[in-house]
């Protein structure tokens, strides 16, 4: 009898097993003030009924003429609307590319006609925002988009209803599973060499959950708390990932309001936080943490890794704190904090979890590499596409022969220790949050409203780096950088200043 391989995980995959395991178990729980946020009210899915609304989008999708292995561009808030489209494209042999949700005109416009997006999702209002509009007047300008869907009340004409297809929509045959190996998600990463487009399979989605979910110790059947929105690779790696992996509840917060937050850890009694790790551990210092008898894990993801070893101690001590070091799209790694709450050692070669297990699963390495900065690699790290992005930049060489990738980060090793000290973010870049800019780029756009005005990127305690700008006129200058369809990180640093700025 003939033995066949059994198939590699794949993100829907990892959810029909939960299913099957226990289909009337809450599975994702949203936002208690998502009426404030989208005007819609907020809901609660069970497994089976998630699997209803995923079966209900996949064959639309299928419908629609989508082909498969084509790209579907999402720009969805914090609800559970985005972690169900996510699987039901994946569930459609669709790619999904995530579209951070401040992207304006431009910013989305660049994006969707550098990939060739078949498709585009948004919603019809986030935080005030009208996103469907966005959505369309993007699409207008990307010839291969043929699909515009939305959810919410009163989309544009042309745009296609979703929430109908979910309540009443046909459920079409699936199509087959698709291959873990082929790209199930794209990510968009700001390097030197300007927007990169950053695909990965289903199973280096797989590998950076792992990464963090081993670390953090997470427990099976976790009640997640995310406050992380889930359009980055980190964000999915951490909070989509972590659902899938543990097999319980996602309860999705959108940023950020403290006592709603507070309000859904104790109705929905989440045992684990995700969270930006400036707003945990500000959290922890106002006692709310220790406020949450029911919260026994913290999951703190730092954009800007270097801030990590000058960071507080955690104090919360029945309450587990791990961080979690970013490093753009590259990758990332887990640490879990000491029982002094002081953050661990980090040293070069494999990590996996738990460190003082020998057999523990490796997830990646860590390397220090010549020119003093740090690199990763792992199943994880894509890096072929970094690697073909350096060798663009300088059509005289091909890429390094190399099997890690350079962050940029500035490193180097103490030698009393052995441990790695990551000193300084790449040159040239500017992070706001989970947003990076070029330096060139921001003072380009300076430029552009005329002499004397000016735009750059200062310390900040919560984001790491606040936009300030300066202009003859701040007025004018906002609004004419509304008009070109910019980032509104960029539109209010133009903002009047007050006595506490």
């Amino acid at each position: 009898m003939l033995q066949t391989t059994p198939a590699s995980p794949t993100l829907d995959g990892l959810f029909r097993r939960v299913l099957a395991r226990q289909p009337h178990a809450l599975a994702l729980a949203d936002p208690f003030d998502k009426l404030r946020v989208t005007g819609q009210s907020p809901r609660q899915l069970t497994f089976a009924q998630a699997d209803r609304a995923i079966a209900a989008l996949a064959s639309h999708f299928i419908a629609a003429g989508l082909p498969p292995n084509s790209i579907i561009a999402l720009q969805l808030p914090n609800t559970i609307e985005l972690p169900l489209t996510i699987l039901a494209a994946h569930r459609a042999g669709l790619v999904v590319a995530l579209l951070p949700q401040l992207w304006r005109h431009a910013e989305l416009a660049v994006a969707l006609n550098r990939i060739g997006a078949r498709a585009i999702v948004s919603c019809a209002m986030i935080d005030g925002v009208s996103h469907a509009d966005l959505a369309m007047n993007a699409a207008v300008e990307v010839f291969s988009i043929r699909h515009v869907c939305g959810f919410g009340a009163s989309l544009p004409e042309g745009m296609i209803p979703l929430d109908d297809v979910i309540a009443h929509g046909e459920i079409l045959p699936s199509m087959p599973p698709p291959d873990a190996r082929q790209a199930a998600m794209i990510s968009f990463d700001v390097t030197p060499q300007g927007l990169l487009p950053v695909p990965r399979t289903h199973l280096g989605m797989i590998a950076g959950g792992l990464a963090v979910f081993l670390e953090s110790g997470m427990p099976q059947a976790a009640c997640i708390l995310s406050a992380q929105t889930m359009t980055s690779f980190a964000g999915i790696a951490a909070a989509l990932m972590g659902w899938l992996l543990s097999g319980g509840t996602l309860a999705l917060h959108h940023p950020f309001d403290d006592e709603v937050l507070e309000r859904q850890i104790t109705e929905l009694e989440c045992d684990t936080l995700i969270a930006p790790a400036t707003i945990a551990m500000r959290l922890d210092e106002d006692g709310a943490v220790s406020r949450l008898p029911i919260l026994r894990n913290v999951i703190g993801l730092w954009r800007a890794p270097e801030q990590v070893a000058a960071s507080a101690a955690w104090t919360a001590t029945n309450v587990g704190f791990t961080d979690v070091y970013l490093f753009g799209e590259i990758g990332l790694f887990g640490a879990r904090r000491l029982d002094d709450g002081l953050p661990a050692p980090i040293m070069p070669g494999p990590f996996g979890a738990p460190r003082d297990d020998a057999q523990s699963p490796i997830a990646g390495d860590i390397v220090l590499t010549p020119s003093g900065t740090l690199g990763l690699r792992g199943s994880m790290v894509p890096t072929s596409v970094y690697a073909a992005a350096a060798a663009a930049l300088d059509v005289r060489s091909s890429a390094p022969a190399q099997n890690y990738v350079d962050t940029g980060y500035a490193a180097r090793l103490d030698r009393a220790t052995g441990t790695i000290c990551i000193t300084a973010p790449p040159p040239g870049l500017m992070a706001v949050g989970g947003y990076r800019f070029l330096a060139e780029d921001l003072h380009a756009w300076a430029k552009r409203l005329g002499e004397g005005a000016m735009l750059t990127a200062l310390p900040n305690r919560v984001s790491g780096y606040r936009l300030a700008g300066r202009a003859n006129d701040n007025g004018r200058a906002r609004a004419a950088l509304s008009e070109l369809g910019l980032n509104p990180l960029m539109v209010e640093a133009f903002r009047e200043r007050t006595a506490q700025d």
